[in-house]
Parts: C-alpha cells; structure tokens; sequence
C-alpha cells in the first residue's frame, strides 16, 4: 500500500481534503461546502487516472468521518463516492444527516 498524506484546505465556506501519493505528482480531493454550524456536505470526491487503485479516495473519505469525529460536525453526503462507501460502513450513520442508502436534499435558502 502506497504512502497516502492528507492535507486541508478551509476557506471557513468551501474547503478540500486533498490526498498526496508519494512518488505521484498529481493529487486527489474531496471537496465539502459549510451548510451551516457543525454541518458540511461532502460534495465531490475525485482522483486522476494516476492514482486510481491507490486507494488515496478511501483514505480521503476515512479522514473526512475521522474528521467529523474529532470535531464534532455531521455530514451531509451529496458525494456518489462518499453515499457508496456509506452504504459499505453503516456505523458511519453517527455523523452522517442520513440513514444509509438514503437520497440527501439541500434546502434551498427561504425567500422573504
């Protein structure tokens, strides 16, 4: 198994776990977008060709519920990735807004 080093980067509204391989110079992410207190959805997991069968994507979603753990916020999964590897590890439900296999909705902001 390849050494895979995870970094993050916040902007405090959109943010990206980004997954390096060592001897790979292109690099994997899974982006999230702040909803709310304690709350992020995980938007998008993508790896280039170079690092499919690394298992750097794993990794990022690993860190990502390692993450919501740690600092106490849940998760919105709007990520097909994120949703399929849910489905694989149901005890993830303690930080996710949904139960396994169920479909997630944003909420669109209400107008005044």
């Amino acid at each position: 198994m390849p050494d895979i080093r995870i970094a993050t980067e916040d902007d405090g509204r959109h943010g990206r776990y980004i997954a390096h391989v060592d001897n790979i110079p292109d690099e994997a992410e899974l982006t999230f977008t702040h909803r709310g207190p304690d709350l992020i959805s995980a938007d998008h997991t993508g790896a280039p060709d170079a690092l499919r069968g690394t298992g750097a994507a794993r990794a990022l979603v690993d860190y990502l519920i390692a993450d919501a753990r740690a600092r106490g916020f849940r998760i919105i999964p709007l990520c097909p990735y994120v949703r399929a590897q849910y489905q694989k590890y149901p005890d993830w439900q303690d930080v996710m807004t949904v139960a396994p296999g169920e479909m997630p909705r944003i909420r669109a902001p209400r107008s005044e």
